[in-house]
């Protein structure tokens, strides 16, 4: 937290938060157009902000686009404003709401999360059916070869595939993208949504970014947005104690 708040009492970095939040999923040319700062500085201040947790960086080809991370933001909301009930500072929670909104033709969504283990233990995690089972309550099966099919399947015996897909990428254990899709929806690819897990190192431990992109709407936008933390939050409490949450977090009452 301490690293938020240091991040925060910046204008500059203020600055760049804003112009994240205007617009997501910026290059840092484009970030640079409108801070009057030379490049080299605006790439110290974003690494900064970068190691707070609050902005978040995704590899696209050459480019490296930045992505407004709200959980610090919401963890600040949450400990320092929820608590003492101060409807007047509820700007935070603002940010919050407007730092996930869709910034493109179709909405996305993008998580980070850190994790105590490894790229390849957290590879297992996402693509091991019996594993996503554990912490997901759904089995993701595939052979995970670019260009096959998966598919999201209940664990109630009922054997129905909640949600279907194709592998476009998989670079085990750093990288994997998915479509994603209904059942009723495969083979119409102007319904899919994609999905792109990057597994970094980070010093000892593992940085794993969610980046859900080209939903439908806001609603499943919203949905994103709830449902990728509750699903990650299970899946760190696996790796680093060996079990999931005592309770699956979506079924905790008012979430």
């Amino acid at each position: 937290m301490d690293k938020v708040f240091k991040a925060l009492a910046d204008d500059t970095r203020r600055q760049l938060l804003d112009r994240l939040h205007e617009h997501n999923g910026q290059t840092l040319g484009e970030l640079c157009e409108r801070i009057d700062m030379a490049r080299q500085s605006v790439t110290q201040h974003l690494a900064v902000l970068e190691a707070a947790n609050l902005v978040s960086t995704v590899r696209r080809g050459r480019e490296k686009l930045h992505y407004l991370n709200p959980v610090p933001l919401h963890e600040i909301q949450e400990r320092w404003i929820d608590k003492f009930e101060r409807p007047r500072l509820s700007a935070l929670g603002a940010v919050k709401r407007r730092a996930e909104e869709a910034m493109a033709d179709k909405p996305s969504f993008v998580y980070v999360i850190y994790i105590e283990s490894t790229p390849e233990k957290v590879w297992e995690a996402l693509t091991d059916a019996d594993l996503t089972g554990a912490y997901w309550g759904h089995r993701n099966e595939s052979d995970w070869r670019p260009g096959s099919r998966w598919q999201h399947v209940r664990t109630d015996g009922s054997g129905i595939a909640d949600v279907v897909g194709t592998v476009v990428v998989s670079e085990r254990p750093s990288r994997l993208v998915t479509t994603w899709a209904a059942p009723e929806e495969e083979g119409q690819e102007d319904m899919y949504s994609r999905v792109t897990f990057d597994i970094r190192p980070h010093a000892d431990i593992v940085r794993l970014t969610v980046t859900h992109e080209d939903l439908a709407d806001e609603s499943e936008r919203s949905d994103a947005s709830s449902g990728w933390p509750a699903v990650l939050s299970n899946l760190k409490s696996l790796l680093e104690t060996g079990s999931p949450l005592p309770q699956e977090p979506w079924l905790v009452p008012g979430r």
